[in-house]
């Protein structure tokens, strides 16, 4: 299996390398060998990344939850049929058993996304009752965030 990612970024649908940023050595934890060099994001490539969130948040936002839910579903499907693939990749990145990764990872990130995209269509404001008067909330998108998740599980965290 081919370790070496063809670039050390994935922004705005293409690959993308800069080698500015220090690199990074990922090694297999089972024999200590290097499989992989990436480069660490350069302020340049996070301001990248930054501005295609931005910018796709736009129409993420004026889509339906319904809309939403079927592309949360969607790759939920993706990852399942290529669960075999992100296993072996988890394997090696981690030093987890196949046999954990391969019905752990890359599942319980599905899992995750087809919960959440079956939720999506039916999140609705609601009207909550202080005193005399009343309050309404509305959930939309508002914008972009940042997470970092744990190392252990990534695929579900993200």
């Amino acid at each position: 299996m081919q370790t070496q990612p063809i670039a050390s970024h994935f922004i705005n649908g293409e690959y993308v390398e800069d080698t500015n940023g220090t690199p990074i050595e990922v090694i297999y934890p089972a024999t200590g060998e290097v499989i992989a060099t990436v480069y660490a994001a350069t302020p340049q490539i996070v301001e990248k990344a930054i501005t295609a969130a931005r910018d796709a948040q736009a129409a993420w936002a004026a889509m339906t939850g319904t809309e939403r839910g079927r592309i949360l579903r969607r790759a939920a499907d993706i990852m399942r049929e290529r669960n075999h693939d992100m296993s072996i990749l988890e394997t090696y990145d981690t030093g987890k058993p196949y046999q954990e990764t391969s019905v752990a990872d890359a599942t319980s990130g599905a899992d995750a996304l087809e919960y959440f995209g079956g939720l999506a269509a039916s999140l609705t404001g609601e009207h909550i009752q202080l005193g005399e008067d009343w309050v309404y909330t509305r959930r939309e998108p508002l914008g972009v965030c940042v997470g970092i998740g744990a190392w252990n599980y990534p695929t579900q965290i993200a």
